[in-house]
């Protein structure tokens, strides 16, 4: 199968923290531990075994817990043999995971929730390649505590937005599926009929309508997709784990160790977006139909000295941590603490995440020293354009390189009309050449009257200004003159790229499945490569 593929950098939608960070830039450095590369693996395993094997800040039990718990999840789940293994071997200390985390998007949202669990997937097969001895489990761990139902509540097929209208004010995990089987009769339209219409069809009623809360309906349709591949889904609300994280979460109530180390690193990175900001504390509070910011009461006159946002509810000291001791899952961690359970729970060794979440990942290597809890290795997942071979053949016809094909509109049409343009249409050496005849009469104006400068240096300005406005002109005439051409231009990147963005933000893998079906995510197993940093173009056939 024919590919192609572009690095990252020249891709321009990654930002220059990401790019600085694939370069391994020196003054980043010292915000990550290792980074991602095959042979530094064998460090991280080294380090990782002995962290987690170290009672001094941990449970004895803590595989035993993992373990058990993931049994319990999968208990009524129809379970591939593979993924059955990946859990027993968790209790073995030779065995360690690879994860990624994504929200429950419904249907799974965008492609790219694909590429993340490929990336894991596919990263767990070459360190077993590598590092025989060890065992390397893929984890999906689903955010379930998240409350922003905004953001996961819809999907996009064939250019239009499926959503699901209903309210959420708690965790996303514990929400009621009720109401989408009204959601599906309205999809199943669109899907019409066909093999792969019908298999869709029913993944989704499996998943939705057959379970009764969001996080058992993704658990289903997660493992659908990749069980046949190892994946393990971990659901981490859940009272056992959080017991294990208790020393943790007491801390932060306490002292606010996350906010004063992360508020700190946050200032080596002064020249790029911060991805978050610290709270004081980084702890919420959670029950069925609430997830709201634990807060410290500002005034320290009254005994209570922690709030629960937006509510009446609030707590002394000796109350909250006696609900902490006996109560721990009605404690949620937020996206500062969320990095830290998961490495508290799991023995893991990389975490897989999109370019946003590697940012905020990268504020908190001191907070993970300072606690004494071995940060992992930061790896960019896996980015892909997928294109048909109409396609591809209509791009070649046109004359469009991948590369080009990835520039912004304007710039790509504009490039294309001065090829097309039997003459050319770029006035930059016109320019140059008024700009040394201006030269000359600024060395004149210079020795007979200063003040003729100005005068000069107006009228330069004028005449590229007339130059660069007949510039425009003339490539306005000539994007009129060939507008049949550049139009089939603009419909090829539109349909690659959806709202002119990437289309693993835009479209769901329904669109793709309906033609390709059970074939889809093997050659995606195939084509994509954790380790190499590149965008792939994977032509379907």
């Amino acid at each position: 199968m024919p590919t192609d593929s572009i690095n990252y950098k020249n891709s321009g939608y990654f930002s220059t923290l990401m790019n600085d960070y694939l370069d391994q830039k020196p003054n980043l450095q010292s915000l990550y531990n290792r980074f991602a590369s095959l042979e530094n693996f064998e460090g991280q395993i080294l380090e990782k075994q002995k962290n987690f094997n170290d009672n001094g800040n941990f449970n004895d039990n803590k595989r035993n817990v993992l373990v058990s718990v993931l049994q319990k999840q999968y208990a009524t789940v129809e379970t591939s043999a593979l993924t059955k293994q990946n859990i027993e071997a968790l209790e073995n200390s030779n065995t360690f995971t690879v994860t990624t985390g994504h929200q429950l998007n419904l249907f799974t949202g965008p492609l790219y929730f694909l590429y993340k669990i490929i990336s894991t997937i596919n990263l767990t097969k070459q360190l077993k390649t590598q590092y025989p001895d060890y065992n390397f489990v893929p984890i999906y761990w689903m955010a379930t505590e998240d409350h922003d139902f905004e953001e996961i509540n819809y999907f996009n097929f064939k250019g239009r937005k499926f959503r699901w209208n209903k309210e959420s004010t708690g965790p996303v995990g514990r929400l009621s599926t009720e109401g989408l089987a009204d959601f599906f009769k309205v999809f199943e339209l669109e899907l019409g009929s066909g093999t792969n219409a019908y298999t869709i069809k029913k993944s989704f009623q499996e998943a939705y309508i057959n379970h009764s809360n969001l996080a058992d309906a993704t658990r289903h349709l997660a493992n659908e997709l990749f069980g046949a591949y190892g994946l393990v889904i971990l659901d981490a609300d859940n009272q056992e784990f959080k017991r294990t994280f208790i020393p943790f979460m007491k801390e932060e109530l306490i002292h606010q160790t996350s906010h004063k180390l992360v508020l700190e690193t946050t200032k080596k990175l002064k020249n790029y977006t911060i991805q978050v900001n610290p709270r004081e504390i980084n702890l919420f509070y959670l029950e069925d139909n609430l997830r709201e910011r634990i807060i410290l009461d500002p005034d320290s006159n009254r005994e209570e000295k922690y709030k629960v946002n937006n509510t009446k509810i609030e707590f002394s000291e000796s109350e909250i941590l006696s609900l902490l001791e006996n109560h721990p899952e009605k404690f949620s961690p937020n996206v500062i603490m969320r990095p830290l359970y998961q490495e508290v729970i799991l023995p893991n060794l990389c975490y897989i995440g999109g370019g946003g979440e590697i940012a905020y990942w990268l504020e908190l290597k001191s907070f993970f020293d300072t606690v004494k809890v071995t940060f992992p290795i930061l790896l960019l997942r896996n980015s892909a354009l997928l294109a048909t071979e109409k396609q591809a053949k209509k791009a070649d016809k046109l004359g469009l390189s991948w590369k080009a094909l990835f520039s912004k509109q304007g710039d790509l049409l504009n490039e294309k009309i001065k090829i097309l343009s039997e003459f050319p249409i770029d006035f930059t050496p016109q320019k140059e050449h008024l700009r040394k005849q201006f030269e000359a009469l600024f060395e004149m104006a210079k020795k007979t009257d200063k003040s003729f400068v100005g005068a000069v240096k107006a009228q330069e300005t004028k005449q590229i200004k007339g130059l660069e406005n007949l510039e425009k002109r003339l490539l306005k005439a000539q994007k009129h003159k060939h507008s049949a051409e550049l139009n089939r231009i603009i419909d090829l990147q539109n349909d690659l790229f959806p709202n002119q963005s990437l289309q693993e933000r835009q479209t769901n893998f329904s669109e793709f499945y309906l033609e390709y079906g059970e074939d889809l995510i093997p050659i995606l197993i195939n084509q994509l490569k954790p380790l190499q940093t590149n965008f792939n173009i994977i032509i379907l056939t």
